[in-house]
C-alpha cells in the first residue's frame, strides 16, 4: 500500500534528508518524559482537587480521608483508563446528595460496597457500548438534577458555615434555619465570611498583578487565607480531623433491603454515569477551542470513558473511597491550565496521594467552616442563571422546575424519574398542540396551521378545510416543520377537490405536493435550497410550485407581460417575496428578541467581498451570530494616519471595544480576484481606487518573496499556484495587522480575545483553519472531530 505525497519545487533553504535504504530499526528501551505542560497543568489541577475532596467528603458525612481516596484514584485509575484523556475524575459534588442519603441509611462501609456495585454496572454498560445512550437524556433534565442537588448542598452546608449541625433533608434544614440564625456562631460565620469573600474577589484582581495573582487557584487562597485568618486570631473552630491511615474503613458486605440496595446502585451509575459523559462532551468543547490541540488529543471515547469510570469505582470503593466521576472544574483547569495529555490527571493523583501521607499535620489545621463554605459556593454555582435561560428558550422551563424541585423534596431518582416524565409530557403536548385558523379577507379564505401536522390534527385540519366555500380562492399556511403522511393525504385530497370545483388553492410554508423525507420529482428539476442563490430558472411548467405564480395565475417561467421578467429587479422582488413568505414567519421571533436585546456577537468575521463566499453558509451562523466586515481581498489596512481608509479600523474598534467580541477570524478563499490584481500589478500608472485599496496587499506579496520563510501549506499539500500561495500568505500576514490595531493588541494582552486564519476554498466547499503560524502557515481542514456542538 502506497501513499500519495504532494510535491513541490526544490528550495534551497530546505535541507534534504537521506537514510540508508535498509538500515535497522532503532534500538534500545522508550524513555517515558512527560510534557511540561502536563506537569504544570496537574499542579494547578491538584491546588484545586485538595480543599474541594476534604470539603465534599465533609458535605457528605464520610471520613475526610475518603476524598482524598476518591480524588487519587479517580486521577489514577480513570486518568489511566478512561476515555476522555484531559478529563479530570475524582469526588464530584453533583454525587454528594446521593452519598449522603446512603450513608445516612445503609452506613459507610455498605456505602463503600454500593460504589463498587455500581463500577460493576458501569463496566457492564461500557461493554453493552450505550454511552452515548446517555446523552439522550434531556439537558433540561440534567441541569435541574445539578440544580436540584446544588440547592440541597447549599442549604445543608449553610448550618456548618452559620456554626451548627445540617439536617438529612432540605425541608428539615429550612424548618431549623431561623433558630440555627438566632445562635449562629460568630468564629465560623467570619471565617466562612472570609472564604466566601476571597473566592469572590480572587478571580477579579484588576492590573497586571492581578493576572500573576489569578493563576492561583481561588479556591486554595480562600481556604488557605481562611485558615491563617484563623490561627492567627486564635479562634476555637471544629477542624479537619485526618486519623491513622490504619483506622481507615474500607468496603464491607451489603447489609440492608435488597430493593433499597438495588435503587441505591441504580442511582450512583445512573448520576455517575451521566456525569462523566456529559462532562467528557463539555471537555471535548474545551479541547476544540484550543487551537492544534484537538488534532493531537482526538475525540473522547465514552464507551472506554465509562469503562474507565467504572474500574475507578471499584478500585475507590474497595479502598473506602467516595463515589467517582468526571468534574467540570477541575476539568476546565486542566484544559485551560495546558494540559496535553492524560499524564497531567495521573500526575494529579500522584500528588494527592504524596498530600495525603505527608502533608496530614497542614490538612489538620483547616476549620471544617472554611470547607462548608466552599462547598456551598459550589452548590450555588450548580444552579446556573445560563441554564436557567437556555431552556427557558427552548420552552422547556417546566421539566428543569420539576427535576429540581423533585431532586429537591424526594430524592436524586425520584426527580430525575418526574424530569423524564414531564419531558415527554411536554414532547407529547408539542406534538400534539395544533392550531388550525380559518379567516375570509377581501373574497380570499385563509387557512393557518401552526404546530405539527399530525394524524392525531387530520380531524380538526378536515373540518376547517370544509368551511371553505366551494370555488373560492384559498391560501393554506403551513407553519411548522412536520407533516406525515395522513396529514398530507387529507391536504392533497381536498386540494384536488376544491380545485376540480372551480376554486384555487395555494399552500405555502412548504413546497406543496412535498411529502416529508420524500425528494420532489416534479420533471427534472433538481431544485435544492440554495439555488436561488445561483438566479435558477426552473424549466417546464410544472416544476414551478404554485407558490411562485404571477398574479394572473399563469408560471413565473412563461413570458411575463410586464416585461419585467428575468431582470435583475425582478429576481431581487422574487427573492424578497420567497423570504416573506417562507422564511419570515419562521425568523421573525427570533429577529423581534434581537430588535429588543441588540446585537451581541460573539465574533467578528473578516472577509472578502466575493459573491461566491456566503459567510452564513460556511459557519452555520444565524442573525447576530457574526459581526461582518467584507472588502475587497480581505485586508486589515495597518493602523495610522498615511493609511488613508479607517471603515476597517473603526469596525475593528467597534467590535472590539463596544461589541466585546471574543473573536477575530480572517478568512481567506480560493481564486480571489483582488490577489490575482495584487500580482498582476506594476508599478506606476494611474491610481485607481482599486490600485489605492490594493496596496494594503503590498506587504503579503513582500511576506511572500521573503526567501527567508518557507511556503505555506493547505492540508499537508503546498499551493497549487502562486495565487493559492498568496491568498494564504495574505491570511497570515492580514493577523498581523490586526496585533498592531490599539484595541486589538489589548484585548489580547488581558485574554479577552482570540485570532484566527481560516481559508474557504471554493472548488472543494472545504474550510481550513490556521493552526500554525511560525513555518509559514499551516492550515488544516476543519473535521467533525475539531467541532464542539
Amino acid at each position: 500500500m502506497s501513499a500519495c505525497v504532494p510535491t513541490r519545487a526544490a528550495d534551497p533553504n530546505r535541507t534534504e534528508r537521506t537514510h540508508p535504504p535498509h538500515s535497522p530499526p532503532p534500538t534500545g528501551p522508550r524513555r517515558f518524559r512527560i510534557a511540561g505542560a502536563d506537569v504544570s497543568a496537574s499542579i494547578a489541577v491538584f491546588l484545586i482537587a485538595l480543599p474541594l475532596s476534604l470539603g465534599i467528603a465533609l458535605a457528605t458525612g464520610a471520613p475526610l480521608q475518603a476524598g482524598l481516596v476518591a480524588a487519587a484514584v479517580g486521577g489514577l485509575v480513570a486518568g489511566r483508563l478512561g476515555g476522555s484523556p484531559l478529563q479530570v475524575s475524582g469526588p464530584a459534588a453533583g454525587l454528594t446528595v446521593v452519598t449522603a442519603d446512603l450513608i445516612q441509611r445503609y452506613g459507610w462501609r455498605t456505602t463503600c460496597a454500593i460504589t463498587v456495585l455500581a463500577g460493576l454496572a458501569q463496566l457492564g454498560l461500557g461493554c453493552l457500548r450505550v454511552a452515548r445512550g446517555a446523552l439522550a437524556v434531556s439537558p433540561a433534565i440534567v441541569h435541574g438534577m445539578l440544580a436540584g442537588i446544588g440547592v440541597t448542598i447549599a442549604v445543608a452546608q449553610l448550618h456548618i458555615v452559620l456554626g451548627g449541625t445540617p439536617q438529612s433533608s432540605v425541608p428539615d434544614n429550612l424548618r431549623a434555619l431561623p433558630a440555627q440564625l438566632a445562635h449562629m456562631h460568630p468564629a465560623a460565620v467570619s471565617v466562612s465570611v472570609l472564604t466566601l469573600a476571597l473566592l469572590l474577589l480572587w478571580p477579579r484582581l484588576p492590573g497586571r498583578a492581578g493576572r500573576l495573582l489569578r493563576k492561583v487557584p481561588a479556591a486554595l487562597v480562600a481556604v488557605a487565607g481562611a485558615t491563617a485568618a484563623a490561627a492567627l486570631a486564635g479562634l476555637r473552630l471544629p477542624k479537619v480531623d485526618l486519623p491513622s491511615w490504619s483506622n481507615h474503613a474500607l468496603a464491607g458486605l451489603p447489609d440492608g433491603p435488597v430493593l433499597g440496595l438495588v435503587a441505591a446502585v441504580l442511582t450512583t451509575t445512573l448520576v455517575c454515569s451521566v456525569q462523566s459523559l456529559l462532562g467528557a462532551v463539555a471537555v471535548d468543547k474545551l479541547v476544540a477551542g484550543r487551537p492544534g490541540l484537538s488534532t493531537r488529543v482526538g475525540r473522547s471515547q465514552l464507551d472506554r470513558e465509562l469503562l474507565g469510570q467504572g474500574a475507578a469505582n471499584i478500585v475507590s470503593g474497595s479502598l473506602g473511597g467516595l463515589p467517582i466521576a468526571g468534574v467540570a472544574v477541575r476539568s476546565s483547569a486542566n484544559v485551560h491550565a495546558g494540559a496535553v495529555s492524560r499524564n497531567s490527571s495521573m500526575l494529579h493523583g500522584v500528588l494527592v496521594v504524596i498530600a495525603a501521607l505527608l502533608m496530614v499535620p497542614i490538612l489538620e489545621l483547616i476549620p471544617l467552616a472554611s470547607l462548608a463554605a466552599l462547598v456551598m459556593a459550589v452548590g450555588i454555582q450548580m444552579v446556573s442563571l445560563n441554564h436557567i435561560r437556555t431552556v427557558t428558550r427552548h420552552r422547556e422551563v417546566w421539566v428543569y422546575a420539576v427535576t429540581t424541585l423533585g431532586v429537591v423534596s424526594l430524592g436524586v431518582l425520584e426527580g430525575v424519574a418526574l424530569g423524564i416524565a414531564m419531558a415527554v409530557g411536554v414532547a407529547l403536548h408539542r406534538l400534539t398542540r395544533t392550531r388550525i385558523t380559518h379567516e375570509a379577507e377581501k373574497g380570499v379564505h385563509h387557512v393557518h396551521v401552526r404546530g405539527q401536522l399530525t394524524f392525531l390534527a387530520v380531524p380538526r385540519l378536515s373540518r376547517v378545510l370544509h368551511l371553505v366555500p366551494h370555488g373560492a380562492d384559498t391560501v393554506v399556511e403551513l407553519d411548522g416543520s412536520f407533516m406525515d403522511h395522513a396529514a398530507y393525504e387529507t391536504l392533497q385530497d381536498w386540494q384536488k377537490t376544491h380545485t376540480a370545483q372551480g376554486g384555487t388553492v395555494e399552500i405555502t410554508g412548504r413546497y406543496p405536493g412535498t411529502r416529508i423525507s420524500e425528494p420532489r420529482t416534479s420533471g427534472d428539476c433538481r431544485c435544492r435550497p440554495w439555488t436561488p442563490w445561483r438566479n435558477h430558472q426552473c424549466e417546464g411548467p410544472q416544476s414551478v410550485p404554485p407558490a411562485e405564480k404571477n398574479p394572473d395565475g399563469s408560471d413565473r417561467s412563461e413570458p411575463d407581460p410586464t416585461g419585467t421578467s428575468g431582470t435583475s429587479g425582478h429576481e431581487l422582488a422574487r427573492g424578497i417575496s420567497a423570504f416573506q413568505r417562507n422564511t419570515a414567519p419562521l425568523v421573525r421571533s427570533e429577529l423581534a428578541r434581537l430588535a429588543r436585546e441588540g446585537q451581541k456577537p460573539s465574533q467578528l468575521f473578516l472577509t472578502c467581498a466575493d459573491s461566491r463566499l456566503v459567510t452564513s453558509m460556511i459557519t452555520s451562523s444565524g442573525p447576530g451570530d457574526l459581526f461582518v466586515v467584507r472588502n475587497v481581498g480581505n485586508l486589515v489596512p495597518r493602523p495610522g494616519a498615511e493609511s488613508g481608509d479607517d471603515s476597517v479600523a473603526a469596525a475593528i474598534e467597534y467590535a472590539v471595544d463596544v461589541l466585546q467580541v471574543r473573536s477575530i477570524t480572517v478568512c481567506g478563499h480560493s481564486g480571489c480576484g483582488a490577489m490575482q490584481a495584487l500580482l498582476n500589478s506594476e508599478p506606476g500608472g494611474a491610481q485607481t481606487p482599486l490600485k489605492r485599496w490594493l496596496r494594503h496587499g503590498l506587504p503579503s506579496l513582500e511576506r511572500m518573496a521573503d526567501g527567508n520563510l518557507p511556503w505555506g501549506r493547505l492540508a499537508g499539500r503546498f499551493p497549487e499556484d502562486a495565487v493559492e500561495q498568496l491568498c494564504l500568505t495574505n491570511v497570515v500576514q492580514q493577523l498581523e495587522h490586526l496585533r498592531a490595531h490599539d484595541s486589538v493588541a489589548r484585548a489580547l494582552r488581558e485574554g479577552a480575545l482570540e485570532l484566527h486564519g481560516m481559508y474557504f476554498h471554493v472548488g472543494e466547499a472545504e474550510s481550513y483553519l490556521l493552526t500554525e503560524t511560525e513555518t509559514g502557515g499551516v492550515f488544516d481542514r476543519v473535521r467533525e472531530s475539531d467541532l464542539t456542538a
